[in-house]
């Protein structure tokens, strides 16, 4: 249930293998996670989809220095530069890979097959040219963590007005997997990211958790159109800085080069 999106692990352990700090099969698998298989495909040099080591390898040769997270959403579009054919399709998908060093982007497109219980997971990250830009609307390790708190502040007291439950065995499940995840601190970012970027992703992914049993915990006391309205306008704020916080924090190998 946490928030982990694949630009996330493709751009964390990405980053690690340029710096040599994992091995290219390492990290392959770290970016696969629980997914079957991904594949790259309108990398420069090559005829058709191929794998994520090679992949890698000929971005390293094409002077990419480094990997940046986009997660834009309808009128923010956060981490992107341009241009807007690149945009649209990051959009789409709700997520994005910037290379930095060469003016490619990188966006996903997922494909699931198979039974419930038994579905078969495939990525094919299309390979796209970029305007080399600086990204729009990224903050800084220290403004997302400054953000975060704030709006958990907020977001708590609002919540706790409108009567909106974070209790249940679904929430205390949710927790719980938070908790063993945040426990392994370790796993959280690949190698060679600062102590603050671990943290902030951590409380980031945490406000994330937060708001998603916010709304999957159903209304709560916030039973009139006008208090569930409320409480949509009382999230809203919070998504938007997590989402920053986020982008931040996968970003911050990239930064401190």
């Amino acid at each position: 249930m946490l928030f982990e999106p694949r630009s996330g692990r493709l751009a964390a352990w990405g980053n690690a293998l340029l710096a040599g700090l994992v091995s290219p099969d390492e990290a392959a698998l770290s970016i696969v996670g629980e997914d079957a298989v991904h594949r790259v495909a309108g990398l420069p040099g090559e005829a058709g989809p191929v794998g994520l080591t090679l992949a890698l390898g000929r971005l390293r040769a094409l002077g990419v220095a480094g990997l940046r997270v986009a997660l834009p959403t309808p009128g923010h579009p956060l981490g992107l530069s341009g241009p807007p054919e690149f945009n649209a399709r990051a959009l789409e998908a709700e997520e994005a890979v910037v290379c930095a060093g060469a003016a490619l982007g990188l966006v996903p497109e997922v494909e699931e097959a198979g039974p419930a219980g038994d579905v078969h997971v495939s990525v094919v990250w299309h390979c796209l040219p970029v305007r080399e830009a600086p990204p729009a609307d990224v903050p800084s390790l220290g403004e997302a963590e400054r953000e975060l708190a704030e709006a958990l502040r907020e977001a708590t007291v609002a919540l706790t007005r409108l009567d909106v439950a974070g209790s249940g065995p679904v929430a205390e499940a949710a927790l719980s997997a938070y908790r063993a995840r945040a426990e392994a601190g370790r796993e959280v970012l690949a190698p060679g990211y600062p102590p603050r970027a671990v943290r902030v992703l951590a409380l980031a992914q945490r406000v994330d958790l937060l708001v998603s049993l916010a709304y999957e915990n159903g209304h709560g006391g916030a039973v009139a159109a006008s208090e569930m309205a409320a409480r949509a306008e009382a999230l809203r704020p919070v998504e938007r800085v997590a989402r920053r916080a986020l982008v931040a924090a996968y970003n911050a190998a990239v930064e401190q080069l």
